[in-house]
């Protein structure tokens, strides 16, 4: 099995800054995507931001593209995603995902509320 935790979500007032963390543990030994997804209330959940393993591309969903970075310590699988310039519909739980094989894990989120 594998554990996800994310950390680092907040209040914060547009324009400010966040850094999430996922901390992942347990059975790692082939990731295929590591990303960062978010639901916000009576919405589905979406991508914001993905990195695959080897090629270390990042993708970004439109909306979030110049203001977060995402990345990756490959020494411990950690993800972060940094996010500036925040807005109040990134107001969202965040989740960490790991695709490993053909497995998807979830961390079980962290709250970002953006509000003035």
């Amino acid at each position: 099995q594998v554990q996800l935790v994310e950390s680092g979500g907040g209040f914060v007032q547009p324009g400010g800054s966040l850094r999430l963390s996922c901390a992942a543990s347990g059975r790692i030994f082939s990731i295929n995507v590591m990303g960062w997804y978010r639901q916000a209330p009576g919405k589905q959940r979406e991508l914001v931001a993905k990195i695959t393993s080897g090629a270390e591309i990042p993708t970004y969903t439109a909306s979030v593209k110049g203001r977060f970075t995402i990345s990756k310590n490959n020494n411990n699988n950690a993800l972060y995603l940094q996010m500036s310039d925040l807005k109040p519909e990134d107001t969202a739980v965040y989740y960490c995902n790991l695709n490993q094989e053909f497995n998807n894990y979830w961390g079980q989120g962290t709250q970002v509320t953006v509000s003035s």
